[in-house]
């Protein structure tokens, strides 16, 4: 479902009070700063991904490597279509406003914001689908979201929101061959004590039987 940007409220949206002003001074400083860190990430290309390899071996690593890039690639040179949005803005814009300190937002803001939760999510749900796949399951579950955040430390803000969770520890084969034995031996035993009950109620019951036909 697609959710459009003309169905937030226009009139909160374009006030001009919805704009900061800025002197000067800040623009240069923010341009200068925007410069730094191209220039920074043109001379060491692979710091920027050193997050995203954190808790990632071999084909994983570089499969959520390869999204990064391609998600970058995308937001630098496509064309983009702003009127369309996988998440709504509507709610994006509620959640922003439980700040109290906020009053207004502008319009660009919710779709940034959109954008920046749309690439969250991804990531996270290909590094749960990684553990999900390491436990031979095709579901992915609560675990395997908690799993996930372990394996980074970006992801520690989540820590109170998604409890880490301990796994069962796995049972070796011989355990589960001695437990299976150990139900087997139970049973074999139950079955004997229910044959000795049944004959002891026969030989009681033939006991009474001959009493009761013997002469007095």
């Amino acid at each position: 479902m697609s959710y459009h940007a003309e169905s937030e409220e226009p009139e909160s949206l374009e006030s001009p009070q919805a704009y900061a002003i800025v002197d000067d001074a800040e623009l240069l400083a923010a341009q200068e700063a925007a410069e730094a860190a191209a220039a920074a990430q043109q001379n060491q290309p692979f710091d920027v991904f050193n997050n995203v390899q954190a808790g990632l071996k071999g084909h994983h690593r570089e499969n959520v490597m390869k999204y990064w890039q391609d998600t970058i690639n995308s937001i630098e040179n496509d064309n983009h279509e702003f009127k369309t949005h996988q998440l709504p803005l509507a709610r994006i814009k509620k959640v922003m406003k439980t700040d109290q300190d906020v009053k207004m937002i502008s319009a660009e803001a919710p779709i940034l914001f959109a954008k920046g939760c749309d690439i969250f999510i991804t990531e996270l749900t290909m590094r749960a689908w990684i553990h999900a796949e390491e436990n031979k399951r095709r579901t992915l579950q609560k675990s395997d979201i908690a799993a996930a955040l372990t394996k980074s430390d970006m992801f520690d803000f989540l820590i109170d929101v998604v409890p880490r969770e301990e796994e069962k520890p796995k049972k070796s084969q011989s355990q589960s061959l001695r437990n299976h034995y150990q139900e087997d031996a139970m049973v074999s035993h139950q079955q004997q004590q229910q044959q000795q009950q049944q004959q002891q109620q026969s030989q009681q019951m033939q006991m009474h039987s001959q009493q009761n036909h013997e002469p007095n």
